[in-house]
């Protein structure tokens, strides 16, 4: 009988199991924080990444009957572990991050396999911490992830996310943060990074013997602007610059083929009451690695160029209820990628408009995703649509 009251409270109130501490192997404090995504969605076109919540480029030919498919997504979900760590001194001290989400792939490939996501790292660092600077050391973003478009859909990849204007990605390395002293409403600060070298091939991408662990490291260098108008308005900026150079004969191998990697990114955002304006600008050659070129990396000693932008406008019109609108752009050079690819990626422009309502952690929303691509020798164009309903609750 005990053991059934005992359960009993266990169902009614909840609550017991959710308040207990949770201990560490150290003397740092702990929080656990996520959130839970559902996208329900329908395509009439493949898209790259993948399907779903990972949607970001109609993939050519296009489809012309029997267009329309739907699924479920919840790849998105995500845990973090933020660790606020001792103080080592009187001025010192550390904390670090750790977190997951459900992009690893999935359990298999058989009828059931769609429902059984695997759990993928994300970010994994320490934070060495005294006063105005911040060392971080570990799996982090870089410099040029800069601003990310609102989306309940689109979250692990943001839109436009390698094929419209957003570059950058996450990698293992030594990050440097410094802000200024400021006694006024602008504050100005400077990030620098070096880190781990990445490209594909030759060579293994698993055990550290491709073209980018045999050339330099990647070095990046971002300043930002941050500036408070007034009790409702606020603006920010940034521009960040990026090099690399790899080595396309890999490891052992001689002699030397070098390709490097150079951008320019400029973001800005402005947000004044329930307005907000962001977006980034970038422009590169041979940043593959950095989801530059529409995620396009070449195995010869070519240049491949880009440009790219994307600008997204949210306007929440009622307390709950907002609505944004999305366009991003990414042009390669038309003569460099047709040298190198048999079916080059050319031209992308992606247009998303979300309807969201939000009341404390949870937020639903319907999302339209129009894509046009052009590639191929001969310029050939597809275009794919998805439409999405999505629930986000965090916690």
């Amino acid at each position: 009988m005990k053991r059934f009251l005992l359960i009993l409270l266990i169902f009614l109130f909840p609550s017991f199991m959710l308040a207990q501490n949770v201990s560490t192997g150290g003397h740092e404090q702990l929080t656990i924080k996520g959130f839970i995504s559902t996208t329900l969605f329908g395509q009439n076109q493949t898209f790259g990444f993948a399907n779903g919540q990972a949607a970001e480029w109609a993939v050519g030919p296009e489809y012309t009957q029997n267009r329309w498919f739907y699924g479920g997504d919840v790849r998105n979900t995500r845990m973090t572990f933020v660790y606020n760590g001792p103080e080592v001194s009187s001025s010192w001290k550390l904390g670090g991050v750790m977190e997951f989400d459900l992009f690893g792939g999935f359990d298999g490939a058989g009828a059931f396999s769609a429902e059984k996501p695997i759990p993928r790292l994300r970010l994994a660092y320490v934070d060495v911490i005294h006063e105005n600077l911040k060392i971080r050391i570990g799996q982090a973003w870089t410099p040029l992830f800069g601003n990310v478009p609102a989306s309940l859909s689109h979250i692990a990849f943001p839109l436009g996310y390698g094929n419209a204007g957003f570059v950058g990605w996450r990698f293992p390395g030594a990050y440097f943060y410094y802000k200024f002293n400021s006694n006024g409403s602008t504050h100005l600060g400077i990030d620098a990074a070096v880190f781990e070298g990445s490209w594909s091939g030759p060579g293994s991408n698993l055990n550290f013997l491709n073209a980018g662990n045999a050339g330099t490291p990647q070095f990046e260098v971002k300043l930002n602007l941050s500036s408070k108008i007034s009790k409702a308005a606020s603006f920010k900026a940034y521009v960040a610059a990026h090099y690399d150079k790899k080595d396309l004969a890999g490891v052992n191998n001689s002699p030397s083929v070098d390709l490097t990697g150079t951008a320019v990114e400029f973001g800005a955002s402005l947000k004044a009451g329930d307005f907000l304006i962001h977006g980034n600008v970038y422009s590169g050659k041979n940043i593959g690695q950095q989801f530059g070129e529409i995620t396009q990396i070449q195995h010869v000693n070519k240049d491949l160029s880009s440009v790219g932008l994307w600008v997204q406008l949210g306007y929440n019109f009622t307390k709950n209820w907002g609505v944004y609108g999305f366009y991003g752009l990414e042009n390669v050079d038309k003569a460099q990628a047709k040298a190198i690819f048999p079916n080059p990626r050319l031209t992308q422009n992606l247009l998303s408009f979300m309807l969201r309502y939000k009341t404390g952690p949870f937020a639903y929303g319907f999302e339209l995703l129009q894509s046009k691509l052009t590639y191929g020798l001969t310029e050939k164009t597809v275009s794919g649509t998805q439409i999405a309903f999505s629930t986000l609750y965090k916690f």
